[in-house]
């Protein structure tokens, strides 16, 4: 991942205000550890999401994330639960844990952080190396849907969150521009803070790019890399996969290693 790509994560709190609610993923995944035996890896795992909630059930994790803030507030957030997780700071692209596991995830469409041919190689190699045979390999990303890819390069509304210490109004807009060349799409996105009265008090705008991959390039690209596509989704509820897609979620499986 490249480290000029981390605006959006560096107020790790704020992130969570803006995120902690969207739960979709959870029950897939419960399903899934429910299955295996031994230890979880959650790659790009951020503030531990999705991490703590498995591991309050029982099951032993390794929560894997690059940026040093979000793993500290994950870190703060796990730390008077005495839960079965160890974080661990590293690049997901070259991951070196020294053990194996019988299921690995990644969520929240960390897979579109990986902008370059050499950063997907490099992530799917990691997963490749860590996993089983046999084994599986979840995760979720944007459909590169016309509508998706073609947004209006005009200030767009997204969303409203409610900052969980402030208790202030956030209202959300994007401004995208997408590279058809890199397959990259550009965003800006701009946080407009209100208080109790509705009068505006900040704004702040952060910068993300974003890699997106067609379906049939996905085939390609997982099965050079040693997997299986055991199934594919629109969404977590495993609704199948259309035309008018916003989301794919990929679950796969380890079918060989990878030669030297």
């Amino acid at each position: 991942m490249q480290a000029d790509n981390f605006e959006e994560y560096d107020d790790p709190k704020g992130y969570d205000s803006e995120n902690e609610m969207y739960k979709e993923d959870i029950p897939f995944l419960m399903k899934w550890a429910a299955k295996t035996d031994g230890i979880i890896i959650d790659l790009a795992c951020g503030t531990g999401r999705v991490t703590i909630p498995l591991a309050n059930k029982g099951y032993k994790l390794i929560g894997v994330d690059i940026h040093k803030g979000m793993l500290a507030e994950a870190k703060r957030k796990a730390e008077n639960l005495h839960l079965p997780i160890e974080w661990i700071e590293q690049d997901c692209t070259n991951l070196h844990l020294n053990i194996k596991s019988n299921l690995i995830y990644t969520v929240g469409n960390s897979f579109q952080h990986f902008l370059s041919n050499k950063e997907q190689d490099g992530l799917l190699e990691s997963v490749n190396r860590h996993l089983k045979l046999g084994g599986i390999f979840i995760f979720g990303t944007r459909f590169p849907s016309v509508e998706e890819l073609l947004q209006p390069s005009t200030e767009e509304y997204w969303k409203t969150y409610i900052d969980k210490e402030t208790k202030n109004t956030v209202d959300v807009y994007t401004i995208s521009d997408y590279d058809p060349l890199a397959q990259v799409q550009h965003y800006i996105t701009i946080r407009r803070e209100k208080n109790i009265e509705g009068l505006m008090i900040g704004e702040k705008k952060t910068n993300i790019r974003l890699r997106y991959v067609f379906p049939r390039e996905m085939e390609r690209l997982l099965s050079a890399h040693g997997f299986e596509i055991v199934s594919v989704y629109q969404d977590w509820n495993k609704t199948p996969i259309t035309a008018k897609s916003t989301e794919m979620v990929y679950v796969c499986k380890k079918t060989g290693d990878l030669s030297c």
